[in-house]
């Protein structure tokens, strides 16, 4: 096994983000399986989906994600599930986070 650091903007990863239930959830314009049929489901907490966009607002880097290549351009997560799922719901506009008093909501 070749494991690659590969760095992609947070743009780049909820290009295309799609959650059709259990149909899957897909990301990173099609070619990311965020959601592979062996994952569990969507488990975070508010607190733990918002403390998510935060770090994303700060401009700290999330923690590593791992994916595992399919082909040359079909990829599915291994890890990072929650924290993908928590940006691509933000982005899509399902919900806001509270920063400093501030409700900051994604349009």
């Amino acid at each position: 096994m070749q494991i690659m650091e590969t760095k992609i903007k947070v743009s780049e990863l909820c290009q295309g983000y799609t959650d059709d239930g259990d149909g899957g959830v897909y990301g990173y314009d099609g070619k990311l399986t965020i959601r592979p049929e062996y994952q569990r489901e969507f488990v975070y907490k508010d607190h733990q989906r918002d403390a998510v966009i935060d770090t994303v607002f700060r401009g700290f880097p999330l923690n590593v994600m791992y994916w595992n290549k399919l082909s040359d351009d079909k990829f599915e997560v291994l890890d990072g599930q929650q924290r993908t799922i928590s940006l691509g719901q933000y982005l899509n506009g399902d919900f806001s986070v509270n920063i400093n008093g501030n409700n900051k909501y994604f349009h």
